[in-house]
């Protein structure tokens, strides 16, 4: 996550997979009659939805069919009322309006208890308003979205987490939205129509294989070869300098050894710095440092260096993986968090010789292992190369 957030840029994917992974578990939970409330959106529904997305055509009819299939029979259900006087209730009594013979025989329905019972009420009244005026922003967000997608359907407010639904339309879906997932403009209004009809977790089928997709193939890869770089960008950049100067030196050491009447064995002595330097150089080309891979170690990462004890905690127990509908500011933006700051005031030198943590996963030594056995193959080809260059050159006698 912590990759995907500072380096790609491109958390939200993984955070949407987590969550619909947890919703998908939650809903599964639900009693069977509340998960009748929601049918299960079918592959047919949503390629038929997706035709009519990609030709811009209204929304289809079936799914007002199961609206009705859904409500038949209740109050929700289409069709015409029946009215309070056609009712027959032996037992209902409409409630009376006090008259001027109640107030004549001394009835206060306004006494000091009711008008406080009445204030109290009006309090909670007003704390749940504010409360809730998040979730109402949601709602008209997600509301704008599915008037943008050209939905004619309303949603059913009766379903489960419907609430949590456009939540997620508002950080995920919507025009705007501070953690929009990349998708094109047709996989969107088949969504939302599916979104309309139902809150089951299948209506996210097309889009979740679009967002694993992107993941597997591309977060994922990105992900491996960033984790073989064992030290931060000043480090790197240094074992670059060095790399360079052992190849310089080499190459000073030749032209002298060249130039001297010395004899053409003593030639092969610049071999080590060709070695040095090119192996060194073609492992951190790979980001890697030779001194860090030989304790098997890597630098701490910025964001690690000034952890919060209570962050690492809440990261160790899995909470950050609902982070997406539990944090108050939705935005993947880092530039305010505290290390940033602190990171940029650390000098150079000591951004070089950081502190240093045992690479623990065996697979990742494995793969820093086969690199530099590469780069200590060519740079062996490389100084045997240059090496051979300057024994056939004959000798200069300059001194």
């Amino acid at each position: 996550m912590n990759y995907l957030k500072y380096i790609e840029h491109a958390a939200e994917n993984l955070q949407f997979f987590l969550w619909h992974r947890d919703y998908t578990r939650r809903f599964n939970e639900l009693p069977a009659s509340e998960q009748r409330l929601s049918p299960e959106w079918t592959a047919a529904q949503a390629e038929e939805e997706a035709a009519n997305a990609a030709a811009g055509k209204p929304q289809s009819k079936r799914l007002n069919n199961v609206a009705a299939d859904m409500f038949k029979g209740t109050d929700f259900a289409t069709g015409p009322k029946v009215t309070e006087n056609e009712k027959v209730d032996p037992f209902f009594t409409p409630p009376r309006t006090p008259n001027g013979s109640d107030k004549a025989a001394g009835i206060d329905h306004s006494n000091s208890h009711i008008s406080r019972s009445i204030t109290s009420s009006a309090d909670d009244d007003r704390s749940t308003l504010a409360s809730s005026q998040p979730a109402r922003s949601c709602t008209k967000k997600a509301e704008g979205a599915f008037d943008d997608a050209g939905v004619t359907l309303q949603p059913f407010t009766v379903q489960p987490f419907r609430d949590e639904i456009s939540r997620v339309i508002t950080i995920y879906l919507a025009d705007g939205a501070p953690r929009q997932l990349n998708l094109a403009s047709r996989e969107r209004a088949a969504l939302l129509h599916a979104l309309a009809a139902t809150t089951h977790p299948t209506a996210f089928r097309a889009v979740l294989q679009t967002v694993e997709w992107s993941l597997r193939c591309q977060a994922h890869p990105n992900f491996i070869r960033w984790t073989i770089c064992n030290g931060n960008r000043a480090r790197v950049v240094f074992a670059r300098g060095l790399g360079v100067a052992g190849i310089l030196g080499g190459l000073l050491a030749s032209l002298l050894i060249t130039l001297s009447h010395a004899g053409r064995g003593w030639r092969v002595l610049p071999f080590v710095g060709y070695m040095i330097g090119i192996s060194t150089l073609i492992a951190a080309w790979k980001g890697m440092c030779v001194v860090l891979h030989g304790m098997h170690h890597r630098h701490l990462r910025p964001w690690e260096l000034f952890v919060d004890h209570d962050d690492e905690m809440a990261e160790m127990e899995g909470k950050s993986s609902m982070e997406s509908l539990t944090s108050s500011v939705p935005s993947n933006s880092y530039e305010d968090e505290p290390w940033v700051a602190k990171y940029d005031r650390r000098n150079i030198i000591r951004k070089v010789f950081d502190r240093e943590i045992w690479i623990e996963e065996p697979a990742l030594r494995q793969i820093q292992d086969t690199i530099f056995i590469q780069s200590l193959l060519g740079a062996f080809i490389g100084a045997a190369i240059l090496t051979g260059i300057f024994c056939a050159v004959p000798h200069g006698n300059l001194y």
